[in-house]
C-alpha cells in the first residue's frame, strides 16, 4: 500500500522522505486527519517560519542538521536527533541557522 509515495506497513529513514531546495523550504504531509497532522520539513539555510502561534501544541523532532526554535522569547538550538514541545498559543519561530530537516507533529485536543 503506498500514502503519498510512502509505503504503508514499511520501514523508511524519515530524512529521505524529503529533499533541500536552494532558497526554500519543502514540507510534505505524511498524515493528516481531524485530530492532528505529521509534516516532514527540509529548510535550506536562511529560511525561516516568522513568529506565530498555534492553537495546539506542536513537537518539532529535528532529524537532520541544526535549527534555533524561538518560544516565548527564548532562543534554543536543536540537532539531529532533539525534539522540543511548542506550547499552544505561546509564539514561537523557526530558523535554519544551517540547512535542517524536521518533523513536526500537532495533535488536536
Amino acid at each position: 500500500m503506498n500514502r503519498n509515495s510512502i509505503r504503508v506497513a514499511e520501514p523508511c529513514l524519515l530524512k529521505e522522505l524529503v529533499t533541500y531546495a536552494d532558497g526554500a523550504t519543502v514540507s510534505k504531509i505524511l498524515t493528516k486527519n481531524k485530530n492532528g497532522n505529521t509534516t516532514l520539513f527540509a529548510f535550506d539555510k536562511g529560511q525561516n517560519l516568522s513568529e506565530h502561534t498555534a492553537p495546539f501544541d506542536a513537537i518539532a523532532l529535528i532529524i537532520d542538521g541544526n535549527c534555533k526554535i524561538t518560544i516565548d522569547g527564548k532562543d534554543n538550538h536543536l540537532e539531529e536527533g532533539q525534539m522540543i514541545i511548542m506550547p499552544a498559543d505561546i509564539p514561537h519561530a523557526l530558523e535554519a541557522t544551517e540547512p535542517f530537516k524536521m518533523l513536526l507533529i500537532m495533535i488536536k485536543n
